[in-house]
């Protein structure tokens, strides 16, 4: 394709149209960066404080990250005839080894997670041998995003 040499005029208004494009790239960058500026002085979604001895983190979530997760609970129950206690299946995780977790909330917006020895599942119920104790709260949904952010998933 041959390309037909611009006359001065078409060389200036190409040169504006340019500066304004630059102009309107540099306003709309410096819009995004005064945003970005705020969120970063937001709390953040998570808090992880890893515990030494035991290596279980405590997740403290800000509310935000709590309504964007939809994070749901249900609390332990009380087990018969061998049984400690009963939980619903959707809280139980399994780790990399087999291992068997729920994610306790001890008080508000904190979760911790704590092992669960099971014995058997039934349909939608863990029949529990050892875990959380009677009347704990623990995380239906969502708990997988809390293990994500207690191992780092992410990264």
């Amino acid at each position: 394709m041959t390309r037909r040499p611009s006359t001065g005029r078409q060389a200036a208004a190409g040169a504006a149209s340019s500066l304004w494009l630059v102009l309107g790239l540099f306003f709309v960058s410096g819009c995004g960066t005064s945003s970005m500026a705020a969120d970063s002085v937001a709390e953040p979604p998570a808090k992880v404080e890893k515990n030494a001895s035991t290596g279980i983190a405590k997740i403290t979530l800000s509310e935000k990250a709590i309504d964007r997760l939809d994070l749901q609970t249900a609390t332990v129950q009380a087990g018969s005839e061998g049984v400690a206690v009963t939980l619903p299946y959707e809280a139980l995780l399994y780790d990399a080894k087999g291992g068997t977790w729920v994610y306790a909330n001890p008080e508000p917006r904190v979760y911790q997670r704590q092992a669960v020895t099971v014995i058997r599942i039934e349909g939608g119920t863990v029949f529990a041998s050892a875990g959380p104790s009677v009347d704990t709260v623990i995380v239906t949904t969502a708990a997988a995003e809390l293990f994500g952010a207690e191992f780092d998933t992410a990264h």
